[in-house]
């Protein structure tokens, strides 16, 4: 007998205190708080049964909840947001085999054809554990900058290795073929099951310093399903970057 389809559950998980930005779940971009726009878009997923913020701050819950978003309280100690993400699966009693689509609260412009394409291959292979998004990177910029996570994967799109290093290296400069750069992109889709497996795993020797914790599946031999995406995702990591999304927003875009 063949499985049921999965149902798809958005989580975002929303923190109140941040190094650079705090309270930036709560940052107003043409008159709404951040964490709305993020949430309403998701909300306009068809493939989405249910969009829930995860916040362990009373402030992002109260607002979620004044727009008349779904919201869940999660512990205020987790060091990570997929350890948020897996409590909040837990108290939302999602079944094993049910989709859980990790949307970053400071993306408010995503495209909404992302949830589908990050989503879409665990519907497809009821085996894969885990997907993310990929995007070829066309800004240069962005290859050395380390906050622009590169990607290398092999010719079934599953992941080889993250770096906020540039891969891969062009060992002769002078060759005429330039290397193409995919830049990792915020979204992952995960098997609930596997979610709570994922982040018992100690923690991997390849993400305590590249500080990425994808690689910790990558170095416990869990394959990750990445699928190249045409639409890049502007995040929010300071006050100055509001401006741009709020433009950005302004133009339609």
């Amino acid at each position: 007998m063949s499985n049921p389809k999965p149902e798809v559950i958005a989580i975002v998980p929303a923190r109140y205190k941040s190094n650079r930005f705090e309270g930036k779940p709560l940052a107003l971009i043409a008159g709404k708080p951040m964490i709305q726009h993020v949430v309403e878009r998701a909300m306009a997923a068809e493939l989405l049964s249910r969009t829930v913020v995860a916040t362990d701050d009373s402030r992002i819950a109260e607002c979620v909840q004044a727009f008349g978003g779904e919201f869940v309280m999660t512990r205020s100690d987790h060091v990570s947001g997929s350890d948020r993400l897996a409590e909040a699966a837990e108290l939302l009693g999602i079944s094993e085999h049910d989709v859980v689509v990790n949307i970053q609260g400071d993306q408010p412009l995503f495209p909404v054809e992302v949830i589908e394409q990050v989503a879409r291959p665990l519907i497809d292979d009821p085996a894969l554990p885990m997907s993310t998004l990929i995007y070829k990177i066309i800004r240069p910029e962005e290859i050395e900058d380390p906050n622009h996570v590169k990607t290398v994967f092999d010719r079934d799109n599953y992941a080889l290795y993250f770096s906020r290093s540039p891969i891969p290296f062009q060992r002769n400069p002078d060759e005429q073929t330039k290397p193409t750069y995919y830049k990792h992109l915020g979204f992952y889709a995960y098997r609930k099951g596997f979610l709570l497996s994922y982040v018992a795993l100690p923690e991997g020797e390849w993400e305590r310093f590249e500080k990425l914790e994808q690689l910790r599946a990558l170095e416990y031999g869990y394959k990750i399903k990445v699928t190249i995406t045409e639409h890049d995702s502007i995040e929010v990591d300071t006050p100055q970057d509001l401006l741009r999304v709020e433009q950005d927003l302004l133009a339609g875009k």
